[in-house]
């Protein structure tokens, strides 16, 4: 049980790392702060856009990363 859930950990943590390099900063310097403007105006469809994607990807892991802590505590503390 240790190993299984120790492995999912390590994947969960290593698809963290993963998903948060491959986001786009949130300030993109003075050609972001000019495109700002048309991103309001024209950002209707913001929830399908792959940054999007990637931020509910980051929970997910992130929350699979808590869980499986508190798992490997809990079997740890049991033995």
């Amino acid at each position: 049980m240790q190993v299984a859930v120790s492995i999912l950990h390590i994947l969960f943590s290593i698809s963290i790392i993963v998903i948060v390099l491959l986001q786009s900063g949130k300030q993109a310097g003075l050609s972001g702060s000019i495109a700002g403007g048309a991103e309001t105006f024209f950002g209707k469809n913001k929830g399908r856009t792959i940054d999007a994607l990637l931020s509910k990807y980051t929970a997910v892991a992130a929350i699979g990363f808590l869980i499986t802590c508190v798992a490997l505590q809990l079997i740890l503390n049991s033995k």
